[in-house]
């Protein structure tokens, strides 16, 4: 084939400077340079963003490279193709001719090829007398020699970056679960802390992502993430650690030999609030008499109004907000945790919860509160303890202190009850439950005094 130069479109399509430079870039690939046609386009297909080639402009790239015959295109000649329109709309899935031309005009912009007019703008290959090719007007596909390298390193670059963005989108992912999650489990087992804050930091965070984020954003959210996860899962492995560390020192607390500091504390006053859980034998006669069914919420609440002022807003409508309130008064009344799970197990959550509301109740009264509800929970053991009693004495306590001093009973043991601070009427009770209580014996029974 005899050498070209450099050659300007037919017709009205004019010359660019980006049309000079493809030619120029084409002429300096390497003379032994062989490239394996449908891999380069495979990495063309990858980098077409960074190229700016578009889906249509490819399906006719690969219909140009079908019309060579060999697989390899080497450096060493010029690769020109000179297909009809029709051949290329055929081979393109029946693509209309506007928008072949466009596509096509796609493809020189980008550098992929370059076009080789002959004089009348027709596209022929001239053969010589051996059949030998001399000349050829068309398509040339040399571009795609030259710049082989370049779309390789392209396409690594566009994989690259799609792992990254894969990658972020996981670890994304993976800390909004583990968040929301861990938030939810530091709510549900009290841990302590402003979790409502934590969830507005959260929800802050997350307010500034978009439905399509680049990738960047999703690594400076990631970062902004993953320190509020650090600083949640602190918090919960330092509580767990200090409920594992209570487990070992209860199972050690059994033997005489015990170092659990808050058990000393409690059995330093156990012999003096023993008195007070001790019971005969004709107090646990009571005990049989006692009802059967679950105390009313709402009569718990009368009796022990003081746990109130811990529940989230000052009020307590169901059950599972007065156990959470019963777990932020467990620290303040100075029980271990290995002493308040102890009373959980053999009491029942909400048994031992109503037993800690009865001891806030009377905090200023009792010397040692870990001590006291341990030997509660020791008699509950035996089955020797009902709630029923304790609470009935405190409803009964809050009647007397609402009747003129000269209408309260002077042998009654509980007439120096203090009154609830912020109660103006005492203790608000039906008349069913004043008869059952004007019925009880003074006497409270085991397990109160």
């Amino acid at each position: 084939m005899t050498e070209y130069i450099a050659t300007t479109p037919f017709g009205r399509r004019t010359m660019t400077l980006g049309q000079i430079a493809s030619q120029v870039k084409a002429r300096t690939a390497p003379k032994d340079a062989v490239v394996h046609k449908w891999q380069t386009f495979q990495h063309i297909r990858e980098a077409r963003d960074l190229i700016g080639a578009t889906d249509r402009a490819l399906a006719i790239l690969n219909a140009l490279l079908s019309f060579h015959q060999e697989t390899a295109l080497t450096g060493d000649a010029d690769i020109v193709v000179w297909p009809s329109n029709e051949q290329l709309m055929a081979r393109a899935n029946g693509m209309p001719p506007t928008t072949l031309r466009r596509h096509l005009a796609v493809l020189v912009e980008c550098g992929l090829i370059i076009r080789r007019d002959s004089p009348n703008g027709k596209r022929y290959a001239r053969k010589g007398r051996g059949g030998q090719i001399e000349q050829a007007y068309g398509f040339d596909l040399s571009p795609i020699v030259a710049r082989a390298a370049e779309f390789k390193d392209l396409a690594e670059a566009v994989q690259a970056e799609k792992r990254a963005f894969r990658v972020a989108k996981e670890r994304l992912t993976l800390l909004r679960r583990d968040i929301v999650k861990m938030i939810d489990t530091g709510i549900e087992e009290s841990v302590p802390g402003n979790w409502g804050r934590v969830q507005q930091s959260y929800q802050a965070v997350m307010n500034r992502l978009p439905r399509s984020a680049p990738r960047q954003l999703l690594e400076s959210i990631c970062e902004e993430l993953e320190a509020l996860w650090r600083d949640i899962r602190d918090v919960l492995e330092s509580f767990a650690d200090s409920q594992n560390t209570d487990a070992n020192e209860s199972q050690s607390g059994r033997h005489i030999q015990n170092s659990n500091p808050d058990s000393l504390y409690e059995s330093e006053n156990d012999n003096r609030d023993k008195k007070e859980a001790g019971g005969s034998a004709e107090e646990n006669d009571k005990l049989r008499s006692l009802p059967r069914r679950d105390l009313p919420l709402g009569i718990v609440l009368d009796a022990c109004s003081n746990l109130r002022e811990l529940a989230q807003g000052g009020e307590i409508r169901h059950w599972r907000d007065f156990l959470a309130a019963a777990e932020l008064a467990r620290p303040m009344l100075g029980i271990s945790p290995s002493a308040w799970r102890e009373a959980r197990e053999v009491l029942g959550e909400q048994q031992a919860g109503i037993t800690l509301a009865a001891i806030y109740q009377r905090a200023d009264q009792i010397n040692s509160a870990g001590g006291y509800l341990r030997s509660l929970t020791e008699r509950a053991r035996d089955g020797k303890f009902s709630t029923w009693p304790m609470i009935m004495a405190l409803l009964r306590a809050k009647l007397d202190a609402s009747k003129p001093p000269a209408a309260r009973p002077e042998t009654a043991d509980y007439a120096s009850e203090p009154r609830q601070q912020g109660s103006s009427g005492g203790v608000q009770a039906s008349s069913e439950l004043r008869k059952l209580l004007e019925k009880r014996p003074k006497d409270p029974g085991p397990g109160w005094e």
